[in-house]
């Protein structure tokens, strides 16, 4: 069996499409690959490919979700606190505070404006530093 090369697309549901498309452009620096129209939109960071496709049935209550969280890996640990600071300037919800975990892997959780749980997260053997 051929080794994969990892989680490379994921999509989301959401509701506060203008919101999360906001978030995932201009907070998180992600750019649009392909907006077919006005309720789906790809986004790339060049590697990763992230879908948001609007459905107006995604339930307020965030503990709904379908998805427990993703995650995105950053290259250098001193990412981490960089990241955080933007996250904090921004206003963005934080879910989880900064974490050294039993492998030495550092990170932190947010959230979009939907709910949907995202990991910054820095690893000593999987992040290139």
């Amino acid at each position: 069996m051929r080794t994969n090369l990892g989680l490379r697309h994921l999509a989301l549901k959401v509701k506060k499409f203008d919101e999360c498309l906001f978030f995932y452009t201009k907070i998180l620096g992600m750019s649009i690959d392909w907006k077919p129209d006005d309720e789906n939109v790809y986004l790339t960071n060049g590697k990763d490919n992230l879908a948001l496709h609007y459905d107006s049935s995604v339930s307020d209550n965030s503990s709904d979700s379908r998805l427990d969280h993703f995650g995105i890996f950053v290259k250098n640990k001193e990412d981490i606190d960089i990241y955080l600071n933007h996250m904090l300037k921004n206003k963005v919800k934080i879910h989880k505070e900064k974490q050294t975990h039993r492998d030495n892997s550092i990170s932190f959780y947010v959230e979009d404006p939907d709910g949907n749980i995202m990991q910054i997260l820095w690893h000593p053997s999987l992040s290139n530093e």
